[in-house]
């Protein structure tokens, strides 16, 4: 880019933007967070049932998780079902008002479900939502 002084003579800027390091650097940061970003979202493994009608999940809520094995999680860390209602009691909100998502593996039997949601239950915790997944579009048109 080139100016022209009051006394006509011509001179070149010298503020040209080198834009090979800032783009080295959104690489390398592009990088970290596709490495990353697996990480974060890692968690409980749980083939959830499928189901017709799914509603998305849409604020932060508590999640009992219910695995393959019949392990019991609050959040990501695991917990026993007696010590259960307890933790649930002391998440500071008011149990009537307070939303569980509850996560269980299809291959979970009923009997270890209801125990959980009776804990669920102890805590004076009425309002239970149990976590699907969608059914395929082809399942659905098929099951009809």
């Amino acid at each position: 880019m080139a100016f022209t002084s009051s006394n006509g003579q011509t001179r070149s800027s010298l503020a040209d933007i080198n834009i090979t390091p800032l783009v080295d650097v959104v690489l390398v940061l592009l990088v970290i967070f596709m490495i990353t970003a697996p990480v974060l979202q890692s968690g409980i493994e749980v083939n959830v049932p499928k189901t017709r009608t799914v509603k998305q999940i849409t604020e932060q809520r508590m999640v009992v998780t219910i695995d393959h094995e019949q392990q019991i999680f609050l959040g990501d860390q695991p917990i026993n079902i007696h010590d259960l209602p307890l933790k649930l009691q002391q998440a500071g909100t008011d149990p009537e008002h307070q939303v569980i998502y509850l996560r269980s593996d299809q291959a979970v039997p009923f009997g270890v479900f209801a125990t959980v949601m009776d804990a669920v239950k102890q805590a004076g915790i009425t309002n239970v939502s149990i976590v699907t997944q969608p059914l395929d579009a082809k399942a659905a048109a098929g099951g009809n």
